[in-house]
């Protein structure tokens, strides 16, 4: 109690300016006191944010680190679906492997931050909460042993101006020398502290580079585990591709004719061959085709089962509007063009050409540049629309009319238009290349063609399905019933196709017929 009431009252002394303060410490240790609080500080925040870091319990074994990893959580849940699944389908098949990934990634992560808890974390643990402590302690025990020394020193010094002695002389008597060797006592204490206190902040300083090469285990052991899990998930890419083009349903609708056809192993797109093969058998008589809109949510319907290769063709054959509808769309959708952007110039400038011969020649030239897999195509869906105009008295759809709803659809710019700007001059230069083309089908296209490549589908009985839209006449009528007939029927239109014929009858039928081609010249030679 003694003791600390001496420190006390040296400390009020020191504070007021009554008595000096003894600093025992060297300027460059003052220097390292400060900056090992700095560091406890830098390193206490880094081990708090590195820990958050950590997804794995802490603290705990490996088996219950597992557990509550979201990793191994995930790859249960993955596991687990695709038993429900099955492996039967894609889906069953890409959980299981995704699933069984996921775990050895999990098991890597865990390997990954038990060597970071052991070789970063719990160093940095050490290092901000006790040795750097542990100096401060000492620190603050060598103050309270320079107070002792202080105090000491004063009542010694005290004693002596008490006795009336001069301060060279040292006092005599039982307390001077009680006096003279606490403070003695006092100054060895603090010398042994300060030697012990300046040891440990020199070798502090001394193992800076030990501390720096935590954060350096950091990286190595960070790349170290990325390396891994990505040789484990470059190691599993070729099996989960090899699923996906392995699988036999796949989209085409919307993908490129080439990748379709090489994913499909096919020659004729999917979409073109089962659209064309049931027009054959129940469409080629139907008024309006390509034309009248079929139901949205028929077409919808349809254009998904084409999409994943299941077609009921008994059904659609009821509706060959909704055919045509998806053969249009699957046209529409194609990234590019059936005709390619590389040869809208060549078809264009073929279009221009005023002689008729010379014109033909052009748009020949240019088929011939059409890579093989959009000339097959392009040829296939031009033979179909040949036939289609041999019943052109009934279904009222003549090369050009044909030309017209379905040519857009064929060949555009990489800067397609509105519907306003459809109906200008470059929309009446793509009726002026497909009309003729399919004119003289025979002569671009010459041999005959077996549509049902595949002979997957059937030939269901052909039936007239107008009924929405009033019947549609008999080819037996004869000319006065089938005139009447015509006259009392309303077609429902699609709004875009509707709206370009119309455009192309008034205001266009001058600029169509500059590129009709209503005979043949039978000189030219293929």
């Amino acid at each position: 109690m003694k003791k600390q009431f001496n420190r006390m009252r040296q400390l009020a002394n020191q504070t007021v300016g009554r008595a000096e303060k003894t600093e025992v410490l060297g300027e460059d240790l003052l220097q390292v006191e400060k900056r090992l609080e700095l560091v406890k500080q830098v390193s206490h925040s880094t081990h708090k944010k590195l820990t958050a870091c950590l997804q794995g319990q802490q603290g705990v074994d490996v088996e219950k680190k597992s557990k509550k990893l979201p990793l191994t959580t995930l790859a249960q849940c993955m596991v687990e679906g695709a038993a429900v699944l099955g492996d039967e389908s894609l889906l069953g098949k890409m959980l299981k492997l995704c699933g069984e990934t996921q775990e050895r990634l999990a098991q890597e992560l865990i390997l990954f931050e038990l060597t970071i808890e052991r070789d970063v974390v719990d160093p940095l643990c050490e290092l901000a909460e006790v040795e750097i402590p542990n100096i401060q302690k000492q620190r603050k025990h060598l103050a309270k042993l320079v107070l002792d020394m202080d105090s000491a020193r004063t009542r010694y010094y005290q004693s002596t101006k008490s006795s009336g002695l001069s301060t060279n002389l040292q006092p005599t008597g039982a307390k001077a020398d009680h006096l003279r060797e606490e403070m003695e006592e006092a100054a060895n204490r603090m010398e042994i502290c300060r030697d012990q206190l300046s040891a440990d902040m020199y070798s502090f300083v001394a193992k800076e580079i030990d501390y720096a090469s935590y954060f350096q285990t950091l990286i190595e052991v960070q790349a170290e585990y990325h390396r891994k899990s990505l040789e484990l998930l470059q190691s599993v890419l070729p099996q989960i591709k090899a699923h996906q083009e392995t699988w036999v349903e796949k989209p085409c609708y919307g993908k490129p004719l080439e990748e379709h056809l090489v994913l499909s192993g096919r020659d004729i797109a999917f979409p073109i061959e089962a659209c064309v093969t049931m027009l054959l058998e129940c469409g080629m008589q139907e008024e309006g085709l390509f034309r009248i809109a079929p139901s949205a949510s028929k077409l919808k319907k349809l254009k998904a089962s084409l999409d994943c290769g299941v077609l009921d063709v008994q059904e659609y054959s009821a509706d060959p509007h909704a055919i045509a509808g998806a053969l249009k769309s699957y046209l529409r959708e194609l990234p590019e063009p059936l005709m390619t952007f590389d040869l809208y110039s060549d078809w264009i400038q073929a279009s221009n050409i005023q002689d008729q011969e010379k014109r033909l020649q052009a748009l020949y030239a240019a088929c011939e540049k059409l890579p093989p897999a959009n000339n097959n195509n392009f040829k296939y869906l031009i033979k179909f629309l040949s036939k289609l105009t041999e019943y052109q008295d009934v279904n009222k759809m003549t090369p050009g009319n044909i030309a017209i709803v379905l040519g857009p659809n064929l060949l555009w710019t990489h800067n397609d238009g509105n519907i306003t700007e459809m109906m200008t001059t470059v929309s009446l230069q793509i009726v002026g290349i497909i009309e003729p083309i399919i004119q003289h089908a025979d002569w671009f296209f010459p041999g005959e063609i077996e549509f049902n490549v595949t002979g997957n589908y059937g030939s269901p009985v052909h039936t007239n399905h107008n009924a929405n839209y009033s019947s549609m006449p008999s080819p037996d009528m004869d000319q006065m019933d089938r005139k009447q007939n015509d006259q009392s029927r309303r077609p429902l239109s699609v709004a875009t196709d509707n709206m370009m014929l119309e455009f192309y009858k008034k205001d266009g039928i001058r600029k169509i017929q500059r590129y009709s081609i209503a005979t043949f010249p039978s000189h030219i030679i293929h």
